[in-house]
């Protein structure tokens, strides 16, 4: 099959497929002889694999990693959940400061009169820092 139909077949776009190819995360695929790339039906499931790693937030390193372990029929699942364990992690202390900024822009739009006065704790604020 050409890049258009796995595009279609994967839900992942021909242009990230040519990146995640560039990028090492799969192999690159075979041309024919005028140049185009020949996908395999197995492609397809590599793809969607990709693609909900990437969905849930996965880097483009750890989703290398994810493929390889999981073309790795005799891996250790210990090495898979420490991926994704410390992409919870990360994600936690993200949502965490999240939480922060918002709570920080809660107080300072509270405090902003939003009226014609020049004068604005936002402003103050984003100076200050």
């Amino acid at each position: 099959m050409n890049i258009g139909e796995l595009s279609k077949l994967s839900g992942v776009s021909s242009k990230m497929i040519r990146r995640y190819e560039d990028d090492g995360i799969v192999a690159k695929a075979k041309r024919t002889d005028s140049g185009y790339r020949v996908y395999q039906d197995q492609d397809v499931q590599i793809f969607k694999f990709i693609k909900r790693s990437r969905e849930l937030g996965f880097s483009l390193s750890d989703t290398k990693q994810l493929v390889s372990l999981w073309r790795n029929k005799s891996r250790s699942s210990a090495k898979v959940k420490e991926i994704a364990k410390q992409h919870v992690q990360d994600l936690t202390e993200k949502l965490n400061e999240t939480r922060q900024m918002i709570l920080q822009l809660n107080h300072l739009v509270k405090n902003c009169h939003g009226d014609s006065r020049p004068d604005c704790p936002i402003i103050d604020d984003l100076e200050s820092h």
